[in-house]
């Protein structure tokens, strides 16, 4: 006979939320694309993370923070600086859950 499995008709978000992971699976998804977008538009503009720390007015350091896909303290003030210094502007929006 076979075992019935109580995931079956969940969605990921559900399976997630029942292992109490979601809020850090979803955070930590966010911060991947942010710093892919980062990182995209540097490349498109053939800036490299050393001119990219100079026009932020930051350390390299700090940026290979705000580029780092697992590194999620990151700030509204230090995001909106990394946009401005690639001609981009910061829109954040809240969904329902």
């Amino acid at each position: 006979m076979a075992k019935h499995n109580a995931h079956i008709g969940s969605t990921l978000d559900d399976v997630l939320a029942e292992d109490g992971v979601l809020e850090e699976v979803s955070t930590r998804a966010i911060k991947r694309v942010i710093a892919w977008q980062l990182q995209e538009a540097m490349r498109a503009q053939g800036l490299t993370k050393t001119a990219m720390a100079r026009r932020m007015h930051t350390s390299r350091s700090m940026l290979d923070r705000l580029l780092s896909e697992t590194d999620t303290g990151l700030t509204l003030d230090t995001l909106s600086r990394a946009a401005q210094a690639l001609g981009y502007r910061v829109k954040v929006e809240l969904a329902a859950a």
